[in-house]
C-alpha cells in the first residue's frame, strides 16, 4: 500500500501543473527533508519557503522521499564535512557566537551531521533544481507523451473515475 501511495505521488508530482523548473526546485528544497536530521530549526524554514515559494508542493514531497534512503547512506560524508567544518580553527569564534545566541543554537550546527548534511545540501541545491528541471522537462516531453498515447490510458481517461477525479483535482 505504501508503495502504491509513492507511485501516486511520484505521478502527481511530475504531471502537475507547475512548470519543471517549480516541480524542479520543489524537488530540491524537498531534498533538506531527507538529507538533514527532520526536526531542526533549519527545515521549518525550508517548509516555510516553500509553502510561501512558486514551488510545486508534491515536488517537495517527491524530493523528500527520494533523499531518505540516501541521507542515511550519506551520514559518513556530512560527518566528516561537519567535523572539518567545526574544527577549522578560523571559523571557530563563528560556532562560539552561534551556540551562545538564543535563537541560532536551536539549528544544532554544533552537531557534525547536522552541520554537515545543511552544507552538503546547500552546495547541491542549485545543480539539484537545475537537474531535477531537465529531468521533469524530458520526462514530459518523451515518457509522459507516450504514455497518453496509449489505450490504457486513454480508456482510463475516458471512464466516468477519471472526470470525477477531476472534478476534484486542485
Amino acid at each position: 500500500m505504501l508503495f502504491i501511495k509513492f507511485v501516486q505521488s511520484l505521478f502527481k508530482a511530475l504531471n502537475s501543473d507547475g512548470t519543471p523548473g517549480q516541480v524542479g526546485m520543489g524537488m530540491a528544497l524537498g531534498m533538506a527533508f531527507g538529507l538533514t536530521p527532520l526536526v531542526s530549526l533549519h527545515n521549518l524554514v525550508i517548509l516555510a519557503v516553500a509553502m510561501l515559494a512558486t514551488v510545486s508542493f508534491p515536488g517537495v514531497m517527491l524530493g523528500w522521499a527520494l533523499a531518505v534512503p540516501l541521507g542515511f547512506a550519506l551520514d559518513p560524508v556530512f560527518h566528516a564535512t561537519g567535523m572539518a567544518l567545526l574544527s577549522a580553527p578560523a571559523l571557530t569564534p563563528l560556532w562560539t557566537w552561534m551556540t551562545n545566541a538564543p535563537v541560532l543554537a536551536l539549528l544544532r550546527f554544533n552537531n557534525t551531521i547536522v552541520l554537515g548534511s545543511v552544507v552538503v545540501w546547500l552546495v547541491a541545491l542549485l545543480p539539484l533544481a537545475l537537474l531535477f528541471r531537465m529531468l521533469v522537462a524530458r520526462y514530459r516531453e518523451h515518457v509522459f507523451a507516450r504514455l497518453q498515447q496509449t489505450k490504457a490510458f486513454q480508456a482510463l481517461r475516458a471512464s466516468k473515475l477519471y472526470t470525477i477525479y477531476e472534478l476534484f483535482r486542485p
